[in-house]
């Protein structure tokens, strides 16, 4: 179970954190990249590292075909690993979270493993979830969830863990949870309504109905409907522009946005005139600067 701390600074009596305030399991903590990315590497979780003109964008492609992409526990540890090797590797600049599965993202939890667990399991095991979803979120570079087919329960609370969402129109996207004399519990019925608002959240909760790409868009739920199969391509394109930017810059934006939101404004301020003065002492600032004056493509080192 991947475990947090509540480390942070303050700003106006408020405490963030970011991933390098989450404690990773102890048997990680002294292993090196190469070392994490070998762990991660399994049969349904994959980590890629694009090559040339596309280094620093990384993937993560789950593909547990007979279970469409099911969370079970030896998956779910899969996706663990895959998160924590990329939240060391300074490389990093961009993660995409794709399935080699087809017409599927994540169909949620493995309810087959599910009902073979009892209680303590049960609770065990879904807090593990909600912790590795904070971790996605928290991670200090992009994410882009990059979604062709259904993308229901924990599958679409993954997704809300991501700061981009594209969809295939031929998506499906719910959290069908209360069918099943539950709730959405990684995470779900925070993020989804702080993302479209209250009111449509607790509908789609309520009722657990799916919906289309469409009119996940129409919600604010997802960043762009594309025709289906081209997800990946427009993720992509997307992926390439982050990449272009200075690595620091887009780590701090990252930061003052998703810490802001849970501040006043005043407060927010404070906090983004720190994230803008931890730029200012960079090399890539004035690798910008002489890049525009000398009208080039600037060359960023993320330092």
């Amino acid at each position: 179970m991947v475990v947090f701390s509540n480390i942070g600074k303050r700003f106006c009596n408020r405490s963030f954190t970011d991933t390098k305030s989450y404690l990773l399991p102890s048997r990680l903590q002294f292993q090196s990249i190469r070392t994490l990315l070998l762990q991660s590497a399994s049969e349904s979780v994959k980590v890629q590292k694009l090559s040339d003109a596309d280094s620093g964008i990384i993937q993560i492609n789950m593909n547990r075909p007979e279970a469409k992409n099911a969370l079970g526990k030896d998956f779910l540890k899969g996706l663990q690993n895959s998160f924590e090797a990329v939240s060391v590797d300074s490389s990093a600049k961009v993660l995409m979270i794709c399935s080699s599965v087809s017409k599927v993202f994540c169909a949620g939890a493995d309810l087959k493993e599910r009902r073979t667990m009892d209680i303590p399991e049960v609770r065990a095991f879904v807090n593990s979830l909600r912790s590795t979803f904070s971790f996605l979120e928290a991670l200090q570079i992009p994410t882009i969830a990059v979604i062709e087919g259904a993308a229901l329960g924990g599958g679409l609370e993954m997704a809300l863990s991501c700061d981009i969402r594209i969809c295939g129109e031929d998506a499906k996207l719910g959290l069908p949870e209360t069918g099943l004399a539950v709730i959405p519990a990684a995470g779900g019925t925070q993020r989804l309504p702080r993302l479209i608002g209250s009111s449509i959240a607790k509908e789609l909760i309520f009722t657990g109905r799916k919906i289309t790409p469409k009119e996940a868009l129409s919600f604010g739920l997802i960043n762009y409907c594309v025709p289906a199969g081209d997800a990946y391509s427009k993720a992509l394109e997307i992926a390439r522009e982050i990449n272009q930017k200075g690595p620091v810059a887009i780590r701090m934006a990252k930061r003052a946005v998703n810490h802001g939101l849970e501040m006043e404004m005043g407060c927010g301020l404070e906090l983004e005139e720190e994230c803008y003065e931890e730029i200012l002492v960079t090399g890539d600032r004035l690798e910008g600067l002489n890049a525009f004056y000398e009208k080039r493509k600037p060359l960023y080192k993320g330092e």
